[in-house]
């Protein structure tokens, strides 16, 4: 069964006008794959267990069976019915096959700054729903261009998922269901546990922005009023309990309204809470309490009682940089009329969901496994305000890259060591490409890290190793931008394999599976109306660390599991914080 439901029909318009030139995700050479991946390993294995793993790496290359394993990979890369090679295989292992919530361990989200154009949380709702109806034009009427970087224009496939779509579960994997754009001008708001569809063309006209805040008045003075019981927590829970709960509430009569939720072009939350610290904003954004949320829509627009606000995105067909895109539109524009002495008293409708016994036990469970999920998350949010991406470039450094160095220092201090660590680099540039790793700990990093810490060493000699591990990290980054990365031709070899065949040595070797756990997982998305964005951490014993490079600060979201390993985000963020000031330090005694 196709992941997605959306066909190519929904391709036209200028974003879409480039699709066709595209390059196609290439195959790297097996060679340079094998060369990279055994020089990935030597910062991380003793010697003993390197040169095993070095010998497995080279007798697979030499192989019959690895000529042939890359031989298939590359007939698929050339079959023209597909269009990336990689994209079926990733998009069903990475998340739509994935069991677990996705709620914290696949979403992701952005906390606005505050607006003071906007004192009323209804207000700010209003404004942010205005935005977002006028991007989702911009695609339906094709004005909206594609994204490009000095190289081209960017994949555009992703939007297709942005709107009008929701993830729907199934076993043993999800698909991606979506709809027309016509006839489906309705958002979904949720408050207190209820539902209302909200029509946002009545009479063949769009609300205005005032009218569009009339409405979300009434709506929380009648949810505030009533009860209800909170069925957007099933979507919190195991996809395969979720897919038997679903299935529940179709039978039980609820198929109209699953289909009301589901087609909308966005969800909109209006909470009850008032997040102060940055933490606490965080995870009111992310996930709050669960009761009015709808965490398969894979756009998700929040509004607390304060009027703070964000975003929460469901990650399966959408990677950070299209909801980038969209967040910034709707931040920095009010693209609807704000309305005149003649507001409408416009419509919306309640949805009432039938929930017998059964249904009400099972949001219960749903309500507990959430509970203990989202109460695990250790989050530490670091607003480090000394210097940012103008200070970094006047050093003469690579803004992420020299983050990434800083991180590498951070935790080496804490846990006496590197271990392996993820970097997602964008893809885009290829038809339907999404991410490659960038594994950031190399031999230059940790060679730079033991300088920092050895007496011995003086800065000059820092400054060296440094400016070394700069530029390796920036050129991994870019080969995998290019495609050439590691991990995922591994994948592409592994996922060629058939049944009946005899695994290869390297990958029942112990180093390919620990040297990707990554016990950092990174990323950036950088953005000056952001207070922060995160999600969580993709290992048991390992953080999420997601960086936004501003002009005059950075800003680290760090999350861990609150568990056995004894992990600790504010330790990891104190650390970062000290990193951060020893780095800058040392550049400026050159």
């Amino acid at each position: 069964m196709p992941i997605s439901t959306r066909d190519i029909g929904f391709e036209y318009g200028k974003l879409f006008a480039q699709q066709g030139q595209l390059p196609r995700l290439p195959v790297p050479s097996l060679q340079k794959t094998l060369a990279k991946y055994s020089e990935s390993l030597e910062p991380l294995l003793p010697s003993d267990k390197l040169a095993y793993s070095k010998r497995v790496i080279h007798e697979f290359g030499e192989s019959a069976q690895g000529q042939e394993l890359q031989r298939r990979l590359e007939a698929r890369a050339q079959d023209p019915s597909c269009a990336n090679w990689l994209e079926e295989w990733w998009n069903d292992l990475s998340y739509m096959g994935y069991r677990d919530p996705v709620i914290p361990y696949v979403s992701y989200h952005y906390s606005f700054n505050d607006d003071p154009l906007c004192s009323r949380p209804n207000q700010r709702a209003a404004k942010l729903i205005a935005g977002a109806m006028a991007f989702r034009q911009a695609i339906i009427d094709g004005s909206l261009p594609p994204e490009t970087t000095k190289t081209g224009a960017l994949c555009s496939h992703s939007y297709k998922f942005m709107f009008n779509a929701c993830r729907i579960p199934q076993k043993p994997s999800d698909i991606c269901r979506t709809v027309p754009y016509e006839g489906n001008d309705t958002i979904v708001v949720i408050r207190n546990a209820q539902f209302f569809l909200l029509p946002l063309v009545q009479d063949g006209i769009m609300m205005t922005q005032a009218e569009v805040e009339r409405v979300l008045d009434r709506i929380v003075a009648q949810a505030d009023t009533n009860a209800a019981v909170p069925v957007g927590l099933l979507t919190a829970d195991n996809r395969d309990t979720w897919a038997e709960n679903r299935r529940y509430l179709i039978d039980a009569g609820n198929a109209a309204v699953l289909n009301a939720i589901e087609s909308s072009a966005f969800v909109v939350a209006l909470e009850a809470s008032r997040p102060v610290t940055r933490e606490e904003f965080s995870h009111a954004i992310w996930h709050g309490d669960g009761r009015s949320r709808w965490f398969d829509k894979p756009c998700q627009f929040v509004v607390c009682d304060n009027a703070r606000a964000g975003f929460s995105g469901e990650h399966s067909m959408m990677d950070g940089t299209p909801t980038l895109r969209l967040v910034q539109y709707v931040i920095e524009s009010s693209p609807l009329p704000v309305g005149s002495a003649n507001v409408r008293n416009c419509a919306f409708e309640q949805l009432h969901f039938r929930t017998p016994p059964g249904l009400v036990a099972a949001a219960k469970t749903a309500e507990r496994l959430f509970i203990e999920g989202t109460e695990k998350q250790h989050l530490a949010v670091l607003n480090y305000s000394a210097y940012g991406k103008e200070e970094i470039k006047r050093l003469g450094c690579s803004p992420d890259a020299f983050i990434q160095l800083a991180l590498q220092l951070a935790y080496t201090r804490l846990y006496g060591g590197a271990r392996p660590t993820y970097e997602s680099s964008m893809t885009r540039k290829f038809l339907h490409g999404r991410t490659e790793t960038c594994r950031s700990v190399t031999r230059d990093s940790v060679a730079w890290c033991r300088a920092m810490m050895s007496l011995s060493s003086n800065n000059e000699e820092r400054i060296s190793l440094f400016q070394t591990a700069l530029a390796t990290h920036t050129r991994l980054v870019r080969e995998a931008v290019e495609g050439q990365g590691v991990d995922r031709h591994l994948l592409g070899l592994r996922m060629v394999l058939r049944p009946e065949e005899t695994k290869p040595e390297i990958f029942e070797d112990p180093a390919y599976a620990y040297s990707s756990h990554w016990y950092l997982s990174t990323s950036q998305v950088s953005s000056e109306n952001f207070t922060s964005y995160g999600w969580s951490e993709v290992t048991p014993k390992g953080y999420g660390v997601a960086y936004n490079i501003r002009k005059e600060c950075l800003i680290i979201h760090i999350a861990c599991m609150r568990n056995e390993h004894a992990l600790n985000s504010d330790h990891l963020a104190q650390y970062l914080e000290t990193a951060l000031n020893d780095v800058r330090n040392m550049l400026l005694k050159a």
